[in-house]
């Protein structure tokens, strides 16, 4: 298991309170249960708002719960179900020291509205933050009443912690195609914040990449099966939950990202979804923002998968704001040393041949091509203000994600190892390595050099060029090596 200053740096990274960020982690561990699982890995198939962030958009909303098609209607069964998790929760502790204490697990079957079983799970876990008093739960929601339309899709879940095992965590979950539809037929049934939020960002990330006649005919059978209509703007506009959409976005979103858009950003991009997805009316790939490749390395790229960057300020808000269309506010020290605070659209991140990083944006009051040096910005502030991308945004990639490992960090919350679970037949790799990548951080100070073997930007006592001793005591980051 991690530590606590891991799930803080996070915290920090994100802007998000710590008890969201352990949450998120403890996803992970639990994904890696079940998909090991001999009798659920191809059995339940992920889908929802926290697939969207585990398995497609890093930089995303963090959602909390975890829900299933379950493809046998006979594992919607209190006493199978609570059996199974006790198993899951051996391993999970096992693979991970992540306690999910077996007294506590839930599993209530009922018959849902549609006249269907239904289940709902909820797990208690203690993590990293070690709480006291209650502990905080997940729940889980099953159901084997959805029609799933194309093959589900295998993908790397999103875990950039430090215990990430060597191969990655792997979950069935619903193709794009097939969540892209589900979420608008969603969004058409129920007319909620979080379905919303989904559409548009499904429409902006991924949806030029892929077919759109196969998304529209896997809704037109999803609305089939539900006895609705295909979604218009005017059905949704004449729809009595429309006036509660909008009262409902601050109270529903605003706990699950740093800062939310505004509702009229998401609801105003709708008819531009609807125009590509029945009229056929492409969307226009925008260029790629200008950078002096004399200057930039070209050979280098921000990691696909968030990361705790320890710079002298948080990165992912910038990232995430740039995934959202909001513009970032910076204080900023130019080359002259005058301050100054200009409103941005953040595009993209490079780094110099001299190893600096560089955040290119648009001032978005003038409209002109800047680049800012990160080691120059002392704080950045994501503002509610949108704007509408003038450049590809390069800095929230999608598609499969990759990421370095590092080298692991473990706090186990017991003193002794529980016996492993002889049911779950399939063994991730060891998570922890003898080796590991090596961290270059460059004092903020006089621009030395300093290779770690952790990602800590703390520095040593050192002499600059001129061989006096050096007030810099910490550095900004640079690069991994491996």
């Amino acid at each position: 298991m991690i530590d606590r200053q891991e799930i803080m740096d996070f915290s920090r990274e994100f802007g998000l309170t710590a008890n969201i960020i352990e949450k998120d982690y403890v996803l992970g561990w639990l994904l890696a249960g079940i998909s090991n699982h001999p009798e659920l890995g191809s059995r339940w198939i992920f889908k929802g708002g926290t697939c969207l962030k585990k398995c497609y958009f890093e930089t995303y909303r963090f959602s909390e719960d975890l829900d299933f098609t379950v493809l046998h209607g006979d594992h919607q069964d209190e006493t199978f179900l609570i059996s199974l998790f006790k198993e899951i929760a051996g391993w999970v502790y096992d693979a991970s020291g992540i306690e999910i204490p077996r007294e506590p697990i839930r599993f209530d079957v009922y018959t849902n509205p549609r006249g269907k079983i239904s289940v709902q799970g909820r797990l208690a876990y203690r993590g990293p933050l070690l709480p006291g008093g209650d502990l905080p739960r997940i729940k889980l929601d099953l159901t084997d009443d959805e029609v799933l339309v194309l093959d589900p899709a295998s993908r790397e879940v999103h875990h950039p912690y430090s215990d990430r095992p060597d191969d990655g965590i792997h979950v069935q979950c619903y193709c794009f195609e097939e969540v892209f539809a589900e979420k608008i037929r969603a969004l058409a049934e129920r007319l909620r914040p979080r379905d919303l939020y989904d559409v548009i960002h499904l429409y902006r990330h991924d949806s030029a990449k892929h077919d759109r006649a196969i998304i529209l005919d896997t809704l037109e059978k999803k609305c089939a099966f539900k006895g609705i209509s295909v979604p218009t703007m005017e059905i949704l506009e004449s729809k009595p939950e429309r006036a509660e959409l909008e009262t409902e976005w601050e109270n529903m979103l605003g706990h699950q990202v740093p800062v939310l858009p505004p509702f009229e950003q998401f609801w105003q991009e709708l008819p531009e979804i609807f125009e590509w997805l029945y009229r056929a009316v492409e969307k226009v790939a925008p260029a790629a923002i200008p950078v002096g490749r004399q200057v930039v390395d070209t050979a280098w790229h921000p990691p696909a998968m968030a990361t705790a960057w320890r710079t002298s300020i948080p990165l992912e808000p910038i990232r995430f704001a740039a995934a959202n269309h909001l513009c970032v506010q910076l204080n900023y020290i130019d080359a002259n040393g005058n301050w100054k605070r200009p409103i941005i659209e953040p595009y993209s991140l490079r780094r110099t041949r001299e190893d600096n990083l560089l955040l290119y944006a648009v001032k978005h009051e003038t409209g002109e091509d800047r680049s800012y040096r990160i080691d120059r910005i002392k704080s950045a502030e994501v503002t509610k203000i949108p704007f509408t991308p003038k450049y590809a945004i390069e800095l929230t990639p999608t598609g499969p994600i990759s990421a370095p490992p590092k080298t692991a960090v473990y706090s186990d919350v017991r003193t002794s190892r529980p016996r492993k679970t002889r049911s779950v037949v399939r063994r991730l790799r060891s998570v922890t390595s003898s080796y590991g990548p090596k961290y270059v951080f460059k004092c903020n100070f006089c621009g030395k050099k300093f290779t770690h073997k952790t990602n800590d930007p703390n520095l040593n006592k050192h002499k600059d060029k001129y061989g006096n001793l050096c007030p810099g005591r910490t550095g900004f980051y640079v690069t991994t090596k491996y």
